[in-house]
């Protein structure tokens, strides 16, 4: 896989006309080699449904005089660079206005002016496939594509009359959700298994994308349909900087090629003449390559057919790091302690795309605490194998049936501990706890919310009642648990006739039970506290689990004093035998709505590092400008000491010689 690559898109109205006249070859690769871009995305077809090459499959752009998708290959390929071919598949609106009958239909319809613009998707049941498959094969029939990239497409609920037609031969009552649900996965398997017998029926290998926004935890079947991923997270689009660490934490454990995708926008896709400022790329580029990625930047051509010139300058100044740091960024694999097993994986929490908000979700809360704790972990689904982590963190809403506790079983008797926090551990029905954490279950917590008090000081604040927003659970003290940390009750709940000050009701000192507990199996922590750091971000929930993870992890692999915006991953390149450690910083901040922005980059000095690796380490140096710096190694652990660094610095522990050698 490409490392620097751009995803170019091109949605251009049929009420802009001529296109294309300002395209040149030479000024297209000048902004390719300004940008130093090793691969681009261009496009055979649009949103608005138009082709942008000669078409019998369909209609070329009425204000296009050339073959502009065959110009853009040309030239790209004559400097090297690679040209995956777009195709928009979901979306088409020269036949959504023509075949109504195609539209995606909801069954509670949300439909507001007849007027407003935008798209209207299709239904890959209808007619339409074999349209779009027609479309696509022209494309890898005719054209030297590197690729194909279908969007916006996956499994979606429709209720069109082909839908339910279907149902209804098969028996399916349409009005049931759950019996529709077979016939929207039949819909997107099918449609995957027909593009890739197309497209492979004229290039056989070729990759293959099919982006949706959002790669499902725990779906690997979905993900397999591509032969590799693209993990759209454009932080300043409404994804904004957590999204892109959680889905890269899982993408990797899948052992396929993946790349992050962001924008140079400064907002989202489809923005004209917005930039964002070249710290924020070069953050982000460095952001993927840490977490085992190749990188994408998204770019919108202008109508006329010029490159900007202005974006390429922005992408080059994070690609020209991207191509000096590469090399030790390939063939990668994660470094991890902590397995969090993913609450959507589980089948209790339902993202549908990077644009839904974080808050509330126990993923995002969980991997914002590790990252900030600098925590190594994975995010893992139910298909993984568990043995190769200490420590298994089930948040939030994990429930155990009998197929999670049998691996359960398996990772404690390995020596795994878990950590475990809120209804997760408890059985299906949540009558009682299904793994020993030295802990008896005794219902909901009545009181919302309530009062922690640890019995020990926590990093910052000490020793305090703490209170604490999210649902908990009632626990009583079990053979083999210790208490770590108590429950204080309120007064009251608020409500319309108890109710005191602003807020909530003080703690009244009453005690509620334990609210943490440790056992030879885990920790567990009777609050959903992932989901209340996601909403809230209270520090003491931090710090109460970064607490907890200490204590599961008393030989870390990683120890460093890098401050919490920070982010650190490591990851071995076995072939090369040798370790990479990254270390990141930047500091988001908001401007306007809902919009992350990353503009200084403030040099970072002192980071100290401890790093536990087991082979003898032969040398150390900071890369790409392999410049040595001093370290020691005693009993596994390797210290150093990283000289002043901005953004992104990798640290190279070599510890043989590499296969080849």
């Amino acid at each position: 896989m490409r490392m620097r690559q751009v995803h170019l898109d091109f949605h251009t109205s049929e009420a802009i006309h001529p296109i294309g006249t300002r395209f040149s070859k030479e000024q297209f690769q000048q902004a390719l080699k300004l940008g130093h871009v090793d691969s681009i995305t261009v496009f055979s077809k649009c949103h608005h449904g138009w082709a942008y090459h000669p078409s019998e499959a369909n209609v070329t752009h009425p204000g296009l005089s050339f073959d502009l998708l065959g110009a853009m290959i040309e030239a790209a390929h004559e400097i090297g660079v690679r040209t995956p071919v777009y195709l928009s598949a979901g979306l088409d609106e020269r036949l959504a206005v023509r075949h109504p009958e195609w539209l995606i239909r909801e069954r509670f319809s949300r439909e507001g002016d007849l007027f407003t613009p935008g798209y209207h998707q299709l239904c890959l049941n209808t007619p339409y496939l074999d349209i779009l498959l027609s479309q696509i094969e022209e494309v890898a029939a005719r054209y030297d594509a590197d690729g194909i990239f279908l969007d916006i497409v996956g499994v979606r609920e429709c209720y069109c009359a082909t839908c339910v037609a279907a149902a209804r031969e098969q028996g399916i009552d349409p009005r049931d959700k759950s019996a529709m649900r077979p016939l929207w996965e039949q819909t997107y398997a099918n449609y995957t298994s027909r593009v890739k017998e197309t497209v492979h029926r004229h290039k056989p290998g070729l990759p293959i994308f099919h982006n949706g926004g959002h790669i499902r935890r725990g779906r690997r079947d979905l993900a397999h349909m591509n032969s590799h991923l693209e993990l759209e997270s454009l932080p300043t689009g409404g994804w904004g900087y957590d999204h892109f660490p959680l889905s890269a934490r899982y993408a990797q454990t899948l052992g396929m090629p993946f790349l992050g995708m962001t924008g140079k926008f400064h907002t989202t896709w489809g923005e004209f003449g917005g930039y964002k400022h070249p710290n924020a790329l070069r953050y982000e580029a460095a952001l993927s390559l840490a977490n085992g990625a190749a990188c994408s930047i998204g770019d919108q051509l202008h109508p006329l057919g010029a490159m900007d010139e202005a974006t390429y300058r922005l992408i080059g100044a994070a690609y020209a790091e991207v191509e000096a740091k590469e090399a030790w960024c390939r063939d990668a694999v994660n470094v991890a302690d902590v397995a969090l097993l993913s609450v959507e994986a589980a089948g209790t929490h339902q993202a549908t795309g990077g644009h839904d908000s974080f808050t509330g979700d126990p993923d995002a809360g969980a991997v914002r605490m590790l990252l900030e704790g600098h925590i190594l972990f994975d995010v893992v689904d139910l298909e993984a194998d568990f043995s190769p982590y200490a420590v298994l963190i089930l948040p939030d809403r994990i429930r155990v049936n009998d197929a999670i506790l049998a691996k359960l079983d398996s990772f404690l008797a390995g020596g795994g501990r878990i950590l475990a926090t809120g209804e997760s551990g408890l059985k299906p029905d949540g009558s009682e706890f299904a793994i020993d954490l030295g802990v008896r279950h005794a219902g909901v917590n009545p009181f919302r919310p309530d009062y922690y008090h640890p019995q020990h000081p926590l990093a910052s604040l000490q020793e305090s009642a703490f209170i604490f927003y999210s649902e908990g659970q009632k626990v009583t003290l079990a053979e083999g648990g210790t208490e770590l940390g108590k429950r204080e009750n309120p007064y009251f709940n608020r409500d319309a006739f108890t109710f005191c000050s602003h807020q909530h009701t003080p703690n009244s000192g009453e005690y509620g039970g334990p609210g943490m507990v440790e056992h030879a199996n885990g920790i567990y922590i009777a609050w959903n506290v992932f989901e209340d750091y996601a909403s809230k971000g209270s520090l003491v929930l931090k710090e109460t689990v970064l607490y907890a993870l200490n204590r599961l992890l008393p030989e870390k692999t990683l120890r460093t004093n890098l401050p919490a915006q920070g982010v650190t991953t490591v990851q071995h390149q076995p072939d090369q035998k040798r370790y990479v450690h990254h270390s990141l910083y930047a500091s988001p901040v908001k401007r306007g709505r809902n919009i992350e922005v990353i503009e200084d980059l403030l040099p970072i000095r002192g980071t100290t590092v401890e790093l536990r690796i087991s082979e003898p380490v032969t040398g150390v140096y900071l890369a790409p400008h392999m410049t040595p710096i001093d370290f020691r190694q005693q009993d596994g652990l390797v210290t150093y000491e990283l000289p002043e660094w901005q953004c992104h610095q990798m640290v190279v522990l070599e510890y043989g010689q590499p296969e080849g050698n």
